[in-house]
């Protein structure tokens, strides 16, 4: 008897598939733990681990998600605040 294959159905919109279910999740719920740093603990097959801290890059600045909407690209981002230096200069 041959074993039946699962099929999995994507929904069209989006290619997620139909079988996930992100009722009750929450949006960004790690990320301000993120910014503080966090610890990745790696198992071995030998029964080892090992614990790599992870830190934020020194100068990274993170934009808000409401925000990337309308500055997709690094290029984006730096046009603005270059107009944006003038009116600063002025207050002064």
């Amino acid at each position: 008897m041959k074993k039946e294959v699962a099929k999995i159905v994507h929904v069209k919109e989006n290619n997620m598939c139909a079988e996930y279910d992100f009722t009750g999740g929450v949006r960004g719920k790690h990320y301000r733990a993120m910014q503080d740093g966090y610890a990745i603990i790696i198992h071995k097959e030998n029964g080892t681990t090992v614990t790599k801290d992870v830190m934020p890059k020194e100068n990274v600045v993170v934009i808000e998600p409401d925000i990337r909407a309308y500055f997709p690209d690094s290029e984006s981002v730096n046009r603005a605040l270059r107009c944006l230096i003038p009116l600063l200069l002025k207050k002064a």
